[in-house]
C-alpha cells in the first residue's frame, strides 16, 4: 500500500501526516509516536486473512520495533499524524507499557468469546470506552469503521458483522448513521445476555 505523507516541523520534531487507509512506513529500528488519530497493527496469515493485533491512538508507540510478527502493517483508521521516533530516542513510561499490556488483554479475552454476537458486543464497548465520546443517546464510536474492518478485528466475515449490527439495532443496543456507530447503553452491555 502506499501511503501519502505530508511533512511539517514541531518543536525539532519531524510530524508527518497520515491520509485515512494510509499506512505508515516501517523501518526496523524506527518507532512511531501517534500524536493523532488511530492506526491498527495488523498482519496476515498463510492464506491471506488478515489479522489484527491491536489498536492504538494518541500517545501511543507503534513500529516493527516493538513486534516479533512478520509481515507488520500500521494502517491508519484516520487520519493520523505521527512523529518518528529512532529507538534511541524512545524512552519508554512503564505506565504506557503497562497500558499497552493491559489493552492486548482485553483485546485477547474480546475474541476469545465462542459467539460473534459476544465478541462484537465487548468489541464496541471497548472502543466506545477507549475511542468514543459520550453523547446524548450513549458512547458515539467515531471512528470510520466499516463492516469489513469490524470482521477482521474480530476474525469473522463482513456479513456475519452486518446481520448481528442489524439485531443489535432491532434491540435498541445501538443506532446506526453513515460512518458512525452509537452505542445506547454502553455501561449496560458488559451485562447483557445474548
Amino acid at each position: 500500500m502506499h501511503s501519502t505523507i505530508i511533512s511539517h516541523s514541531l518543536n525539532q520534531s519531524q510530524i508527518r501526516s497520515f491520509k485515512r487507509r494510509s499506512t505508515i512506513p516501517l523501518r526496523q529500528t524506527a518507532l512511531w509516536r501517534i500524536e493523532s488519530g488511530v492506526v491498527r497493527m495488523v498482519t496476515w496469515l498463510e492464506d491471506g486473512s488478515t489479522v489484527t493485533l491491536g489498536l492504538c491512538g494518541a500517545g501511543d508507540v507503534v513500529g516493527a520495533y516493538l513486534s516479533a510478527i512478520d509481515p507488520y502493517q500500521i494502517e491508519c483508521l484516520t487520519e493520523v499524524e505521527a512523529t518518528p521516533l529512532s529507538a534511541d530516542e524512545w524512552f519508554p513510561d512503564p505506565v504506557h507499557l503497562l497500558a499497552r499490556v493491559q489493552q492486548a488483554e482485553e483485546f485477547m479475552l474480546i475474541r476469545s468469546h465462542r459467539r460473534v454476537e459476544e465478541m462484537l458486543l465487548k468489541l464496541l464497548t471497548w472502543l466506545s470506552k477507549k475511542f468514543g465520546r459520550k453523547v446524548s443517546k450513549g458512547h458515539l464510536i467515531d471512528l470510520r469503521l466499516t463492516h469489513q474492518d469490524l470482521a477482521e478485528l474480530l476474525g469473522t466475515t463482513r456479513v456475519t458483522v452486518t446481520r448481528v449490527l442489524k439485531q443489535f439495532e432491532q434491540q435498541g443496543l445501538v443506532q446506526r448513521l453513515p460512518n458512525h456507530l452509537t452505542l445506547l447503553q454502553p455501561d449496560a452491555m458488559w451485562h447483557y445476555e445474548i
